[in-house]
């Protein structure tokens, strides 16, 4: 896939003040094949992780994004919906059964072509910095499609583009793209989900270890954000300080 768009803004427009500004270190990027199907599943700090990875990364991306993205109003919905429609990223509605099938089978396209796909597994921004529970969807396309997935952790993004805010901070970042995980190696977990629940927190285990995030592996970051906006605090059990820590 080349989108002219998605070169300017990397190459011209927007990457180099990004080098320069941030000075975003990498490790790991020599172990994605440099062409064929390949899927990406990134821990998802802010919203310019979408910005930083393909960044870095030589092969051009397609993310599946969130339909807010596209359906914010006023003129930072205006330029969210320009800049994301622009580089062909794919909106879903995580609400509508019949979106999240239509997302898959366009996720499945793009790697028939043998594009390079990104994904993340959280569904959403950590609303504190934690690894959160993953969702199936990306597990259940890679099972399907039996393409490997790389384990793709963003360090300091929510630094760079905290909650709110849309002007960059002057902090350094980074990109750490982990080992291959083989669905196949799940076939034998049980039923789809089994399998699709096991890949997942596979994955998300991997991110935890590369990212150095304490991992809540029992709570999903929408249901947590959900009840902190409705002053409920944290769920029992998912406050920081109760998840998992990989050293």
């Amino acid at each position: 896939m080349r989108n002219r768009t998605y070169w300017w803004l990397k190459h011209v427009f927007i990457g180099p003040w990004l080098w320069i500004y941030n000075r975003p270190f990498t490790r790991g990027l020599d172990k994605p094949p440099a062409d064929g199907p390949v899927i990406f599943a990134s821990n998802h700090l802010a919203v310019m992780d979408s910005f930083y990875f393909p960044l870095v990364n030589k092969r051009q991306l397609t993310f599946l994004a969130k339909k807010e993205y596209f359906t914010t109003p006023g003129l930072v919905g205006a330029i969210q919906r320009w800049f994301f429609s622009s580089v062909g990223q794919v909106p879903i509605d995580r609400a509508d059964k019949g979106s999240q099938e239509a997302a898959l089978q366009t996720a499945l396209r793009v790697l028939e072509k043998g594009d390079a796909l990104g994904m993340y597994p959280e569904g959403t921004r950590s609303p504190d910095g934690r690894l959160y529970r993953g969702k199936t969807g990306m597990a259940r396309i890679a099972l399907e499609s039996g393409v490997k997935v790389y384990p793709v952790a963003m360090i300091n993004t929510n630094k760079v583009n905290p909650i709110g805010s849309w002007i960059p901070r002057p902090y350094r970042c980074g990109v750490i793209v982990g080992d291959p995980i083989d669905p196949a190696e799940f076939k034998d977990a049980g039923d789809d989900y089994q399998q699709a629940r096991a890949l997942t927190d596979r994955v998300m285990e991997e991110l935890a270890k590369l990212s150095g995030q304490e991992y809540v592996k029992d709570f999903y970051a929408a249901d947590v954000k959900n009840s902190l906006a409705a002053g409920q605090g944290y769920p029992e059990g998912s406050a920081p300080g109760e998840g998992v820590v990989y050293s």
